[in-house]
């Protein structure tokens, strides 16, 4: 039977650099007070003996978890098949990464997982959440609220909060459509249509927005335009196309609400034997990459910086919820709302 190695503990630390085991825990958890020299002395018995903290003591202490909950409101089959949440999440991983955080995924399957997700963040297991792709009817803002976490939204809020201005991060979505049905109109299109996301999300109805905006002031009789719902999804955007088609027949421009629901509109296109973008130009949102380079023809779109935006929800986040990002002193008023630029990327297929 092999004997349990036994972890060291922090009076072998205390021991090792030759100082008291106060000083070692103001060190380890982060305190004021200790003389560089100490706390380098610290430092490097920590690295010698392989010291461990323990987290549920360090927590009492600290009442730090050093860990934040993601909190995507979208069942699982969505969030692993969308490039959209690996951008995202891979910039929240990196930041909290840099700042020696934890990420805890939860994800709602449905209305149950709701009150579950309230339950965990109430209990004191994170320091805080950051939460996305919300719908309009969403009452996850309402219980996150109620369990007393600070939170950073990701996307600009659709909701009326009861507890005040909520902090998130967003891209300029209606000015992107603007600039992409501006790019259209300036090819010479003239039947512009737009489908759209799922309209219970702000992003989707600030994009349709956008593109209306256009529409009303090149089409000559004031008309917003072809008008297709749709869901972010490249089969929405295969039957979304297919509508249209057979309502316009002489359609020749598309903007998609994103990269995924322009890809299915390319392959209804080519089907139909549509030539982009001789017949019919197509803009989508997002470029995504590699998708959006190797669609065929390799896709124009709108860029938003995905990444950045899951980058600075973490780090708004650390530094107004928790205080301690460690490169910025924390925030005395948090920022109500931060909209990233958006730019047109043009490639072939507009």
């Amino acid at each position: 039977m092999t004997e349990a190695v036994s972890r060291p503990t922090l009076e072998a630390v205390a021991a090792r650099a030759g100082v008291s085991r106060a000083t070692v825990s103001r060190v380890v958890n982060g305190g004021d007070g200790v003389r560089e020299s100490l706390a380098e002395r610290v430092r490097r018995a920590v690295e010698e003996l392989g010291y461990v903290p323990n987290q549920a003591a360090r927590s009492l202490v600290t009442k730090r978890h050093d860990a934040v909950a993601v909190v995507i409101a979208e069942p699982e089959t969505r969030v692993f098949t969308d490039p959209f949440f690996a951008l995202q999440l891979r910039g929240i991983s990196k930041e909290l990464t840099a700042h020696d955080t934890q990420l805890v995924l939860l994800l709602t399957e449905g209305r149950d997982d709701h009150a579950r997700v309230a339950r965990y963040l109430a209990g004191g297991h994170v320091d805080g959440a950051l939460v996305f792709s919300l719908h309009l009817d969403d009452p996850l803002p309402g219980l996150i609220h109620d369990a007393g976490v600070p939170t950073v939204f990701g996307g600009r809020p659709g909701w009326r909060d009861r507890t005040g201005t909520p902090v998130y991060v967003d891209s300029d979505n209606r000015g992107g459509a603007r600039t992409a049905v501006r790019h259209l109109a300036g090819l010479g299109r003239t039947r512009i249509a737009h489908i759209t996301g799922a309209l219970d999300q702000t992003s989707a109805v600030d994009r349709l927005d956008g593109y209306r905006d256009v529409m009303r002031d090149v089409a000559a009789d004031g008309d917003p335009g072809l008008v297709v719902e749709s869901d972010f999804t490249p089969a929405g955007g295969e039957r979304a196309m297919r509508e249209l088609l057979d309502r316009c027949p002489d359609v020749d421009a598309v903007f998609a609400a994103n990269d995924l629901t322009a890809l299915g509109a390319l392959r209804v296109l080519r089907e139909r034997g549509r030539r982009v973008p001789e017949d019919v130009a197509v803009i989508g949102f997002d470029d995504m990459l590699p998708l959006a380079e190797q669609a065929d023809p390799p896709l124009t779109t709108v860029r938003q910086d995905i990444e950045e935006m899951g980058r600075l929800m973490a780090r708004l986040l650390l530094r107004g919820a928790t205080g301690r990002n460690r490169a910025e002193p924390a925030a005395q008023t948090p920022l109500a709302g931060l909209v990233l630029p958006t730019t047109l990327i043009r490639r072939a297929s507009a």
